[in-house]
Protein backbone atom coordinates (compact mmCIF):
# COMPACT_ATOMS: atom_id res chain seq x y z
CA UNK A 1 0.00 0.00 0.00
CA UNK A 2 2.77 2.51 0.94
CA UNK A 3 4.83 2.04 -2.61
CA UNK A 4 1.23 2.78 -4.28
CA UNK A 5 1.05 5.84 -1.87
CA UNK A 6 4.41 6.72 -2.71
CA UNK A 7 3.97 5.93 -6.65
CA UNK A 8 0.52 8.22 -6.65
CA UNK A 9 2.86 10.87 -4.48
CA UNK A 10 5.22 11.07 -7.45
CA UNK A 11 2.90 11.60 -10.10
CA UNK A 12 1.23 14.14 -8.56
CA UNK A 13 4.78 16.44 -8.32
CA UNK A 14 5.17 15.26 -12.15
CA UNK A 15 1.55 16.71 -12.54
CA UNK A 16 1.64 19.63 -11.51
CA UNK A 17 4.58 22.45 -11.92
CA UNK A 18 7.22 22.95 -9.28
CA UNK A 19 6.28 25.70 -6.23
CA UNK A 20 8.55 28.70 -6.27
CA UNK A 21 10.71 29.10 -3.45
CA UNK A 22 10.68 31.62 -1.02
CA UNK A 23 13.54 31.97 1.15
CA UNK A 24 13.16 33.35 4.65
CA UNK A 25 15.97 34.64 6.23
CA UNK A 26 17.66 33.22 9.39
CA UNK A 27 15.82 34.58 13.26
CA UNK A 28 13.84 32.85 15.83
CA UNK A 29 12.31 29.49 15.26
CA UNK A 30 8.38 29.45 14.44
CA UNK A 31 6.23 26.69 15.88
CA UNK A 32 2.79 26.00 14.38
CA UNK A 33 0.07 23.69 15.11
CA UNK A 34 -1.94 22.43 12.52
CA UNK A 35 -4.65 20.39 13.03
CA UNK A 36 -6.27 19.24 9.31
CA UNK A 37 -7.77 16.00 8.33
CA UNK A 38 -10.17 13.72 10.13
CA UNK A 39 -8.07 10.87 10.56
CA UNK A 40 -4.34 10.34 9.82
CA UNK A 41 -4.59 7.55 7.16
CA UNK A 42 -6.20 9.61 4.19
CA UNK A 43 -4.54 10.23 1.56
CA UNK A 44 -5.41 14.00 1.99
CA UNK A 45 -2.56 13.23 4.97
CA UNK A 46 -0.06 11.02 3.73
CA UNK A 47 0.26 12.38 1.05
CA UNK A 48 -0.02 16.40 1.46
CA UNK A 49 -0.08 17.69 4.76
CA UNK A 50 2.73 15.16 5.73
CA UNK A 51 5.26 15.71 2.97
CA UNK A 52 4.40 19.50 2.43
CA UNK A 53 3.11 21.09 5.39
CA UNK A 54 4.81 19.34 7.73
CA UNK A 55 8.35 18.70 6.02
CA UNK A 56 8.04 20.96 3.08
CA UNK A 57 7.93 24.33 5.54
CA UNK A 58 10.83 22.82 7.60
CA UNK A 59 12.84 22.18 4.66
CA UNK A 60 12.42 25.59 2.74
CA UNK A 61 12.39 27.65 6.19
CA UNK A 62 15.94 25.62 6.93
CA UNK A 63 14.58 24.68 9.57
CA UNK A 64 13.12 27.89 10.91
CA UNK A 65 9.56 26.72 10.62
CA UNK A 66 8.58 23.66 13.16
CA UNK A 67 4.91 22.54 12.35
CA UNK A 68 3.33 20.11 14.85
CA UNK A 69 0.62 17.71 12.68
CA UNK A 70 -2.12 16.20 14.05
CA UNK A 71 -5.14 15.15 13.16
CA UNK A 72 -9.00 15.64 14.18
CA UNK A 73 -9.15 12.17 15.62
CA UNK A 74 -5.51 12.41 17.50
CA UNK A 75 -6.99 15.13 19.00
CA UNK A 76 -10.28 13.73 20.35
CA UNK A 77 -11.90 16.48 17.93
CA UNK A 78 -15.19 16.51 15.80
CA UNK A 79 -14.03 18.57 13.38
CA UNK A 80 -16.84 21.31 14.21
CA UNK A 81 -14.52 23.05 16.64
CA UNK A 82 -11.82 23.85 14.14
CA UNK A 83 -12.98 27.74 13.65
CA UNK A 84 -12.82 27.96 17.38
CA UNK A 85 -9.88 25.76 18.11
CA UNK A 86 -7.77 28.51 15.87
CA UNK A 87 -9.24 31.75 17.00
CA UNK A 88 -8.36 30.48 20.64
CA UNK A 89 -4.89 29.88 19.45
CA UNK A 90 -4.73 26.69 20.63
CA UNK A 91 -3.85 25.70 16.84
CA UNK A 92 -2.21 28.39 14.47
CA UNK A 93 -3.92 26.67 11.75
CA UNK A 94 -6.40 23.84 10.99
CA UNK A 95 -8.80 22.27 8.83
CA UNK A 96 -12.14 21.19 8.16
CA UNK A 97 -15.55 20.80 5.97
CA UNK A 98 -16.81 23.76 5.17
CA UNK A 99 -20.42 21.76 6.06
CA UNK A 100 -19.45 20.91 9.23
CA UNK A 101 -17.83 25.09 9.82
CA UNK A 102 -20.92 26.37 8.23
CA UNK A 103 -22.57 26.22 11.88
CA UNK A 104 -20.23 28.88 12.98
CA UNK A 105 -20.05 31.29 9.19
CA UNK A 106 -23.25 29.64 7.65
CA UNK A 107 -22.15 31.35 3.98
CA UNK A 108 -19.68 28.37 3.82
CA UNK A 109 -22.43 25.92 3.24
CA UNK A 110 -23.15 27.76 0.01
CA UNK A 111 -19.81 26.77 -1.78
CA UNK A 112 -20.85 22.82 -1.65
CA UNK A 113 -24.37 22.60 -1.64
CA UNK A 114 -25.84 18.92 -2.85
CA UNK A 115 -26.38 18.95 -6.63
CA UNK A 116 -24.26 22.59 -7.21
CA UNK A 117 -21.18 21.25 -8.77
CA UNK A 118 -21.60 18.15 -11.01
CA UNK A 119 -18.07 17.93 -11.99
CA UNK A 120 -14.83 18.95 -9.23
CA UNK A 121 -13.60 21.84 -12.35
CA UNK A 122 -16.89 23.49 -11.47
CA UNK A 123 -16.67 23.17 -7.65
CA UNK A 124 -13.15 24.58 -7.59
CA UNK A 125 -14.01 27.24 -9.72
CA UNK A 126 -16.84 28.02 -7.34
CA UNK A 127 -14.39 27.45 -4.27
CA UNK A 128 -12.21 30.25 -5.71
CA UNK A 129 -14.79 32.87 -6.11
CA UNK A 130 -16.21 32.62 -3.20
CA UNK A 131 -13.10 32.42 -0.86
CA UNK A 132 -12.33 36.13 -0.76
CA UNK A 133 -16.13 36.77 0.37
CA UNK A 134 -16.19 34.00 3.48
CA UNK A 135 -12.48 35.54 4.37
CA UNK A 136 -15.02 38.69 4.97
CA UNK A 137 -17.02 36.27 7.30
CA UNK A 138 -13.98 34.63 8.83
CA UNK A 139 -12.23 37.54 9.25
CA UNK A 140 -14.64 38.51 12.42
CA UNK A 141 -13.80 35.60 13.84
CA UNK A 142 -9.92 36.30 13.81
CA UNK A 143 -9.59 34.04 11.29
CA UNK A 144 -9.02 33.50 7.52
CA UNK A 145 -8.62 30.97 4.98
CA UNK A 146 -5.53 29.76 3.44
CA UNK A 147 -6.95 27.76 0.78
CA UNK A 148 -9.99 25.40 -0.35
CA UNK A 149 -9.73 21.57 -1.16
CA UNK A 150 -12.07 18.87 -2.35
CA UNK A 151 -12.25 15.07 -0.91
CA UNK A 152 -13.14 12.38 -3.62
CA UNK A 153 -17.14 12.89 -4.92
CA UNK A 154 -19.58 12.59 -2.31
CA UNK A 155 -21.42 9.37 -3.98
CA UNK A 156 -23.88 6.67 -2.37
CA UNK A 157 -23.27 3.03 -1.05
CA UNK A 158 -26.15 0.94 -0.67
CA UNK A 159 -26.45 -2.76 0.85
CA UNK A 160 -29.00 -3.40 -2.00
CA UNK A 161 -29.10 -2.81 -5.66
CA UNK A 162 -30.88 0.01 -7.23
CA UNK A 163 -30.13 1.42 -10.84
CA UNK A 164 -31.61 4.79 -10.83
CA UNK A 165 -32.42 7.79 -8.53
CA UNK A 166 -35.72 6.97 -8.45
CA UNK A 167 -35.27 3.50 -6.69
CA UNK A 168 -33.75 5.18 -3.49
CA UNK A 169 -37.81 5.97 -2.37
CA UNK A 170 -38.66 5.38 0.54
CA UNK A 171 -34.71 4.02 1.65
CA UNK A 172 -32.78 5.43 5.10
CA UNK A 173 -30.13 7.07 3.40
CA UNK A 174 -27.31 8.37 5.90
CA UNK A 175 -26.54 11.66 5.20
CA UNK A 176 -24.37 14.83 6.81
CA UNK A 177 -25.32 18.39 6.46
CA UNK A 178 -28.50 20.46 5.48
CA UNK A 179 -28.52 20.64 1.95
CA UNK A 180 -28.30 16.43 1.91
CA UNK A 181 -30.78 16.34 3.77
CA UNK A 182 -32.93 18.23 1.13
CA UNK A 183 -31.93 16.56 -1.81
CA UNK A 184 -32.65 13.08 -0.20
CA UNK A 185 -35.99 14.05 1.36
CA UNK A 186 -36.99 15.37 -2.23
CA UNK A 187 -36.14 12.28 -3.65
CA UNK A 188 -38.46 11.05 -1.13
CA UNK A 189 -36.10 8.88 0.82
CA UNK A 190 -35.16 8.90 4.66
CA UNK A 191 -32.16 10.41 5.89
CA UNK A 192 -30.79 9.37 8.91
CA UNK A 193 -27.82 11.49 10.52
CA UNK A 194 -25.29 8.91 12.11
CA UNK A 195 -21.91 9.69 12.78
CA UNK A 196 -19.08 8.53 10.05
CA UNK A 197 -17.33 5.92 12.58
CA UNK A 198 -20.53 4.03 13.52
CA UNK A 199 -21.70 3.81 9.81
CA UNK A 200 -20.30 0.46 8.94
CA UNK A 201 -22.39 -1.06 11.77
CA UNK A 202 -25.10 1.33 10.95
CA UNK A 203 -24.97 -0.77 7.21
CA UNK A 204 -24.40 -3.70 8.18
CA UNK A 205 -27.10 -4.15 10.20
CA UNK A 206 -29.73 -2.74 8.04
CA UNK A 207 -30.03 0.54 10.37
CA UNK A 208 -29.41 2.27 7.22
CA UNK A 209 -29.82 0.58 3.25
CA UNK A 210 -27.52 3.53 2.04
CA UNK A 211 -24.81 5.90 3.36
CA UNK A 212 -23.69 8.68 1.20
CA UNK A 213 -19.66 9.89 1.59
CA UNK A 214 -16.63 10.19 -0.42
CA UNK A 215 -15.70 7.23 -2.96
CA UNK A 216 -12.22 6.65 -1.50
CA UNK A 217 -13.64 7.49 2.43
CA UNK A 218 -15.85 4.53 2.04
CA UNK A 219 -13.10 2.35 0.24
CA UNK A 220 -10.73 3.14 3.50
CA UNK A 221 -13.49 2.23 6.20
CA UNK A 222 -14.59 -1.21 4.42
CA UNK A 223 -17.74 -0.38 3.35
CA UNK A 224 -17.83 -2.87 0.71
CA UNK A 225 -17.80 -5.43 2.93
CA UNK A 226 -21.73 -4.16 4.06
CA UNK A 227 -22.99 -3.16 0.86
CA UNK A 228 -22.67 -4.01 -2.35
CA UNK A 229 -24.05 -0.99 -4.85
CA UNK A 230 -21.89 2.51 -5.43
CA UNK A 231 -23.39 5.42 -7.28
CA UNK A 232 -20.67 7.26 -9.62
CA UNK A 233 -23.12 10.22 -9.43
CA UNK A 234 -21.33 12.82 -7.40
CA UNK A 235 -24.15 14.47 -5.25
CA UNK A 236 -21.00 17.21 -3.33
CA UNK A 237 -17.38 17.09 -2.96
CA UNK A 238 -17.11 17.81 0.78
CA UNK A 239 -15.49 21.00 -0.02
CA UNK A 240 -12.46 21.28 3.23
CA UNK A 241 -10.69 24.59 4.23
CA UNK A 242 -7.59 25.55 6.36
CA UNK A 243 -7.50 28.17 8.06
CA UNK A 244 -5.49 30.25 9.98
CA UNK A 245 -5.58 32.44 13.36
CA UNK A 246 -5.11 35.71 11.82
CA UNK A 247 -3.79 37.40 14.50
CA UNK A 248 -0.93 35.21 14.49
CA UNK A 249 -0.24 35.14 10.95
CA UNK A 250 0.25 39.12 10.84
CA UNK A 251 2.16 39.08 13.52
CA UNK A 252 5.09 37.11 11.08
CA UNK A 253 7.47 38.46 9.13
CA UNK A 254 6.52 39.41 5.24
CA UNK A 255 8.84 37.01 4.13
CA UNK A 256 7.17 34.09 6.42
CA UNK A 257 3.98 35.20 5.40
CA UNK A 258 4.89 34.81 1.66
CA UNK A 259 6.21 31.15 2.26
CA UNK A 260 2.92 30.11 4.12
CA UNK A 261 0.87 31.69 1.13
CA UNK A 262 3.16 29.83 -1.01
CA UNK A 263 3.11 26.56 0.83
CA UNK A 264 -0.51 26.30 0.76
CA UNK A 265 -1.31 27.36 -3.09
CA UNK A 266 0.57 24.55 -3.83
CA UNK A 267 -1.40 22.09 -1.59
CA UNK A 268 -4.67 23.69 -2.82
CA UNK A 269 -3.31 22.52 -6.38
CA UNK A 270 -2.35 19.02 -5.32
CA UNK A 271 -5.26 18.56 -3.06
CA UNK A 272 -7.57 19.11 -6.03
CA UNK A 273 -5.49 16.95 -8.48
CA UNK A 274 -5.83 14.21 -5.25
CA UNK A 275 -9.71 14.68 -4.97
CA UNK A 276 -10.30 14.05 -8.75
CA UNK A 277 -8.13 11.04 -8.96
CA UNK A 278 -9.54 9.53 -5.58
CA UNK A 279 -12.98 9.86 -6.97
CA UNK A 280 -12.40 7.24 -9.86
CA UNK A 281 -9.98 5.31 -7.87
CA UNK A 282 -11.98 5.28 -4.82
CA UNK A 283 -14.79 3.82 -7.12
CA UNK A 284 -12.32 1.51 -9.14
CA UNK A 285 -10.67 -0.02 -6.06
CA UNK A 286 -14.51 -0.84 -4.26
CA UNK A 287 -16.02 -2.51 -8.05
CA UNK A 288 -12.49 -4.53 -7.22
CA UNK A 289 -10.94 -2.85 -10.78
CA UNK A 290 -7.57 -3.94 -9.47
CA UNK A 291 -5.28 -2.42 -12.62
CA UNK A 292 -6.69 0.78 -11.72
CA UNK A 293 -6.78 1.05 -7.51
CA UNK A 294 -3.84 2.72 -7.12
CA UNK A 295 -4.57 5.37 -3.90
CA UNK A 296 -7.10 2.78 -2.03
CA UNK A 297 -7.17 -0.73 -1.02
CA UNK A 298 -8.95 -2.97 -3.20
CA UNK A 299 -12.46 -4.39 -1.95
CA UNK A 300 -11.93 -8.03 -0.35
CA UNK A 301 -15.96 -8.17 -1.80
CA UNK A 302 -16.15 -6.21 -5.32
CA UNK A 303 -19.41 -3.48 -5.35
CA UNK A 304 -21.42 -3.06 -8.57
CA UNK A 305 -20.85 0.06 -10.21
CA UNK A 306 -24.35 1.96 -10.64
CA UNK A 307 -23.90 4.81 -13.82
CA UNK A 308 -26.25 7.69 -13.85
CA UNK A 309 -27.87 8.00 -16.67
CA UNK A 310 -29.41 11.30 -17.98
CA UNK A 311 -32.46 11.42 -16.51
CA UNK A 312 -30.23 11.11 -12.96
CA UNK A 313 -28.22 13.82 -13.81
CA UNK A 314 -31.44 16.64 -15.05
CA UNK A 315 -33.07 15.40 -11.43
CA UNK A 316 -29.97 15.73 -9.62
CA UNK A 317 -30.15 19.75 -11.00
CA UNK A 318 -33.88 20.42 -10.55
CA UNK A 319 -33.82 18.99 -7.26
CA UNK A 320 -30.99 21.27 -6.45
CA UNK A 321 -32.25 24.62 -8.04
CA UNK A 322 -36.01 23.96 -7.19
CA UNK A 323 -35.07 22.43 -3.14
CA UNK A 324 -31.76 22.43 -2.04
CA UNK A 325 -31.47 25.78 -2.90
CA UNK A 326 -34.15 28.12 -1.73
CA UNK A 327 -33.60 25.78 1.76
CA UNK A 328 -30.15 27.38 1.65
CA UNK A 329 -31.15 30.99 1.32
CA UNK A 330 -33.68 30.08 3.67
CA UNK A 331 -31.75 28.99 6.66
CA UNK A 332 -28.99 31.80 5.82
CA UNK A 333 -30.77 34.83 5.34
CA UNK A 334 -31.20 37.18 2.13
CA UNK A 335 -27.39 38.45 1.60
CA UNK A 336 -26.53 34.91 0.80
CA UNK A 337 -29.03 34.72 -2.08
CA UNK A 338 -27.41 37.55 -3.44
CA UNK A 339 -23.86 36.89 -2.90
CA UNK A 340 -25.28 33.44 -4.23
CA UNK A 341 -26.26 35.11 -7.70
CA UNK A 342 -23.46 37.52 -7.92
CA UNK A 343 -20.90 34.71 -7.41
CA UNK A 344 -22.03 31.25 -7.93
CA UNK A 345 -24.83 31.18 -10.58
CA UNK A 346 -22.50 32.51 -13.08
CA UNK A 347 -20.64 29.32 -12.87
CA UNK A 348 -23.39 26.80 -11.78
CA UNK A 349 -25.75 28.13 -14.84
CA UNK A 350 -28.72 28.73 -11.86
CA UNK A 351 -30.11 31.51 -10.00
CA UNK A 352 -31.95 32.05 -6.67
CA UNK A 353 -35.06 32.99 -7.45
CA UNK A 354 -35.67 32.74 -11.23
Amino acid sequence: MRRLLLATLASLALALPAAAQTTIPPGPRIAITAVTQPVPTQPQYTLVDQPILRDGLRTRSNGRIEVTLASHAERNLGGAEIIRLVRAGQAEIGAGTLTTLSGDVPILDGVDLSGLAPDIAIARRIADAMTPIANRDLERFGVRILTMYPFPAQVLFCRAPFTSLADLRGRRIRTFGNSLVDFYTALGAQPVSIGFPEVYSALERGVVDCAITGSGSGAAARWPEVSTHISDLPVSWAVAAYVVNLAWYNRQEPAVRALIDETFREMGDRLWQLGADATRDGIDCNIGNRDACRIHNIAARPMTEVKASAADRAETRRIFEQVVLPGFVRRCGARCGEIYNQTIAPISGVRFGG
